[in-house]
């Protein structure tokens, strides 16, 4: 069974828990101040399903790779962060940009070494 779908049901069972609807995972979509990409990200529930696994995903990544790793890891997420941006409030280009991200993130996750 894949990552990303393990941590689908731990997204779903989050959102079911209490998560309020105006927040994506990794913003808080009550600032005033939203990026353009981020106010598409708030305003679409596909689209924040998604940032929900991303963010998600990354964490718990985040916590399986040695030091090393994981700062390579954060830095490949500020440059997605980043290019997420420049999609500016194209929905598309957004659901892309996480189709996309989540695969990377898989593939790091496929390639943690595991015990015999």
């Amino acid at each position: 069974m894949s990552l990303i779908v393990k941590l689908s049901g731990i997204a779903i069972v989050a959102l079911i828990a209490g998560m309020a609807t105006a927040s994506a995972a990794s913003f808080d979509c009550e600032r005033t101040d939203l990026a353009p990409d981020e106010k598409a990200i708030c305003d679409n529930r596909d689209l924040n399903d998604a940032d929900v696994k991303m963010v998600t995903t990354f964490e718990l990544l985040s916590g399986l790779f040695a030091m090393g790793n994981r700062g390579t890891l954060q830095d490949e997420q500020v440059a997605w962060l980043k290019s997420r941006e420049t999609c500016a409030a194209d929905v598309e280009c957004i659901r892309a940009a996480y189709s996309k991200r989540l695969k990377q993130l898989q593939s790091a996750y496929d390639s943690l070494p595991r015990p015999l």
